[in-house]
């Protein structure tokens, strides 16, 4: 059943995405409302417990955030934990079979289309070469950092 909700949430996305009249951001909208609609039953199945993500990335964790509050879920910190820490109050069944599978393909997407974006910037606007440092076979004596 996770799967098959998962997929109904991509294609929901993809209407999202190529809608291109307000009727068919209609269509979307109530689609994702019966989607979020059988979450609430799930929730009521499997009730919510406190789960806890560190997402260190920023990039990452805005988009971690997002997807959490597009399914009606708002993720927090408790107070004196780090940036990088997120809480949510959320059914685990929920979390494991639809959020977190979803949060990490998108995630690999966002990484990879920045990093491609990054390598292009570099290459075209400070150096062609933009290869990693070389590794040398021998340490020299260590000289002061500059960070």
């Amino acid at each position: 059943m996770q799967s098959q909700l998962r997929e109904k949430l991509r294609k929901i996305e993809a209407l999202f995405a190529g809608a291109g009249t307000a009727g068919e951001k209609l269509a979307a909208e109530a689609a994702l409302a019966r989607v979020r609609a059988r979450l609430d039953e799930e929730r009521r199945r499997d009730p919510a417990v406190e789960m806890q993500f560190s997402v260190p990335d920023p990039w990452s964790r805005r988009l971690f955030v997002a997807l959490c509050r597009r399914y009606g879920i708002e993720p927090f910190r408790y107070r004196r934990q780090h940036r990088s820490t997120l809480v949510l109050h959320a059914p685990k069944m929920f979390v494991s079979g639809v959020l977190w599978p979803e949060f990490r393909d998108l995630d690999a997407e966002l990484k990879s289309w920045l990093n491609d974006l990054t390598e292009k910037l570099i290459r075209e606007e400070v150096f062609a070469d933009t290869r990693e440092a070389r590794e040398a076979p021998e340490a020299l004596p260590r000289a002061k950092c500059f960070t």
